[in-house]
């Protein structure tokens, strides 16, 4: 059973929110305030995490919402929120994943996950976490954007799978980033998605990301493709496909 089937059946707080338990709600709320006084703060988070639970981690996971000065001591604080929440153990994973599909930003939650889960675990919510994501115009691209960084780190075919949609996303960095990952899978099955997004990419960068990527690893053009992505290369920086399928620089097609 995967972590979103379990918060469908436990339906705990939406965003990590707190629950009801008296002993957590009262520094919950100092920790997710940011003009509360940085020692009352501190305290509440340290309190919070010598609780190692699932609703204390919920609370803590709160302070990754906001960030404050100084930089050193807002660093201290999310450092003392992540071991607490990383202490309570995988009882903390729902909250921590439910946390992910609302936040603006990942960069604490992912390293959560990380901590808690092992590789396979992790990488199966991550990907779960990015079919979430759809390709449309999005005000904040940095949630799918880091998700699909993160998969970069690891290898699966499942990640091959859902990371090769986002080559067609709008937004023209989560695609610059699904073809870094794409290319990190190693995998030449995902030759025919890199080669026919060419055709529609209007970002030089991105092709020349594609064709780098292409001739690097010697992948094979299929020969139906060869064509037309020669004709998309065009404007790209001298990248050519040779008769054998191969990628080049500065040789027409042939």
């Amino acid at each position: 059973m995967g972590i979103f089937d379990f918060l469908r059946k436990s339906n705990p707080p939406a965003g990590g929110a707190p629950s009801d338990n008296k002993k957590v709600a009262g520094p919950a709320k100092v920790c997710a305030d940011k003009r509360a006084q940085t020692y009352d703060r501190l305290d509440a988070i340290q309190t919070l995490a010598a609780m190692k639970n699932a609703d204390a981690a919920a609370a803590l996971l709160r302070r990754f919402t906001f960030s404050i000065d100084p930089s050193i001591t807002d660093q201290e604080e999310k450092d003392l929120a992540f071991r607490g929440i990383v202490d309570a153990g995988k009882d903390a994973v729902p909250a921590v994943v439910e946390f992910c599909v609302k936040a603006e930003t990942l960069t604490w939650p992912l390293k959560v996950l990380r901590a808690l889960l092992d590789d396979d675990d992790y990488r199966a919510e991550l990907v779960r976490l990015l079919d979430r994501c759809d390709t449309e115009y999005a005000r904040n691209i940095e949630p799918k954007q880091q998700i699909i960084i993160a998969l970069g780190e690891i290898k699966g075919d499942d990640v091959r799978v859902a990371v090769e949609r986002f080559l067609d996303d709008v937004n023209e960095t989560v695609r610059f980033h699904a073809v870094q990952t794409t290319f990190a899978q190693g995998d030449e099955a995902s030759v025919p998605a890199l080669v026919k997004m060419l055709a529609s990419e209007e970002s030089v960068r991105v092709k020349n990301k594609v064709a780098e990527g292409l001739m690097t690893r010697g992948w094979t053009v299929p020969a139906e493709l060869r064509s037309g992505a020669n004709q998309a290369l065009q404007d790209s920086n001298g990248f050519s496909v040779g008769a054998d399928g191969k990628l080049r620089k500065g040789a027409g097609y042939g």
